[in-house]
Formats: C-alpha cells, structure tokens, sequence
C-alpha cells in the first residue's frame, strides 16, 4: 500500500515542482505575462472563462476518442492483415511508412479542400497520426509468438483461426497497448493539429485566437488543458491495460 501511495505521489511531486520553477522564474526574472504568464496568470484566465474553456476542452476531447477509436480498429486490423502474409507485408510496409512520413501540418489544409469544414478533416488528421504506432506495435506482438506456444496449438490440432485467437492475439496484448498508449498521446497532438489549420472549435483553436488577440495567459491555459487531457488519455489507457492484462504484470516481473 506504501508503495502505490508513494508510486502515485511521485507524479504529483513532479508537477508541483515544475509550476514551482516556472512561478520562480517569472518572478526572479521579472518576466512579463505578455511572453510568460506565471502559473497565477494562467489560473486567472481560466477562472475568467471557464465556461468556455471547457466547452472547447470537451470538443478536442470529443473529436480524440473518435478519431483515435477509429486509428484503433483500422491498425488492428491492417496488423492482423500484415501478419497473415508475409508477401502482403514486405509489399505493404513500405507505403506505410511513406504515408507516416509525410508531414501531417502540411496535409491539413488540403483535407479542408478535400473534406471541408468541420468535423471530417479533424478526425481524418487524427486517425493518420495516431494509427502508425498502432500498426507497428500490434504487428511486432503478433510477429513474436513462441514457437513453442505455436508447436503447442498444433498438438492439440487447433485450427489456423483458433491459434491466431488464442494464442497469437493474446500474447500479443501486451505489445498492443504499448501502440495504444503511444497513439492515445498522438491522437491529442493530431486533434490540435488540426484545430490549429482550421480554429473553428477546440483547445487548438483558443491558443490561435488567443494569440491573434495577446492574450497569453488564455493561451497557456488552453494548453495547460491539452496537457491535463492528454495525461488524463494516457493513464486511462494504462489502467485499462492492467484491468485487462493482470497476467502481464507478472509475466513482466
């Protein structure tokens, strides 16, 4: 019990001192909050809109789920594809690749063209950040089954689909979550991305009007939000993972 207290305080003690260097900074420099806001600043300009912020925070968390459920479903399922042929993923690897190395700001405004307005191209920002880690890590835990476990399912004369569900996929998990986590924190940046080319709604779109408007203090506490909501994400993720996966806590240890 002393540990986990300890274990969960120790995240808290991180934060406390970074707002601590941050507030001493502004204040031994004299810093103005028109370039650096202190952490006093920032709670000011929430308390002075809350309303607001957090109906922005609630749109960039909305369009994040979606986006990154559907990166979710389509990189298992790309993975799952991959992993069945061997030619299929020599001949497909490579373009995905490609497409994970083409610079996403750069795509933005012509999904705007493409899409339009709205929610659509947000999404789709989403899903082609976040997906990539989720592809690669599912097919690397699929790659990686035992062979003994393999030579098992055989001798019980399992079928092709009955090992690959039984066997393959659950030693996979634990590989799977490592994309999911990484792609949780990816989805969060492609939603602000995406904001950002179009500030029509959501946290990114409050730190570019704030901006146009000197309003630096706003700015830091939008993206004070973006990182709540992006730890928020990530730890969801981590405790779906042992809820899910206790075995592979002690498989670990």
């Amino acid at each position: 019990m002393r540990s986990r207290w300890a274990g969960a305080s120790l995240p808290l003690v991180g934060a406390a001192a970074f707002i601590g260097v941050w507030w001493g900074v502004t204040v031994v420099f004299g810093i103005r909050s028109f370039f650096l806001p202190s952490p006093l600043d920032v709670v000011a300009a929430f308390r002075a809109q809350p309303e607001y912020l957090l109906t922005e925070a609630w749109s960039t968390l909305q369009m994040t789920a979606i986006g990154f459920l559907i990166a979710l479903v389509a990189g298992l399922l790309i993975a799952m594809v991959l992993t069945m042929s061997r030619a299929v993923e020599r001949a497909t690897m490579p373009l995905l690749v490609a497409l994970n190395s083409i610079p996403k700001v750069a795509l933005a405004p012509l999904l705007i063209v493409w899409i339009g307005y709205g929610a659509g191209p947000k999404i789709v920002m989403i899903v082609l950040i976040a997906f990539f880690p989720i592809v690669v890590s599912a097919a690397a835990g699929l790659s990686s089954t035992p062979a003994d476990l393999g030579e098992l399912a055989t001798s019980l004369s399992a079928s092709w689909w009955q090992a690959y569900l039984k066997v393959r996929l659950p030693w996979a998990l634990p590989q799977v979550f490592v994309g999911l986590k990484l792609g949780i924190s990816l989805a969060v940046i492609g939603a602000v991305v995406a904001e950002i080319s179009s500030p029509n709604g959501g946290l990114g779109a409050v730190v570019v009007l704030s901006g146009t408007s000197l309003d630096t203090p706003l700015a830091f506490a939008a993206i004070t939000l973006l990182a709540i909501l992006s730890i928020a994400l990530f730890y969801l993720v981590v405790g779906l993972e042992r809820l899910l996966l206790p075995w592979a806590r002690a498989i670990s240890a």
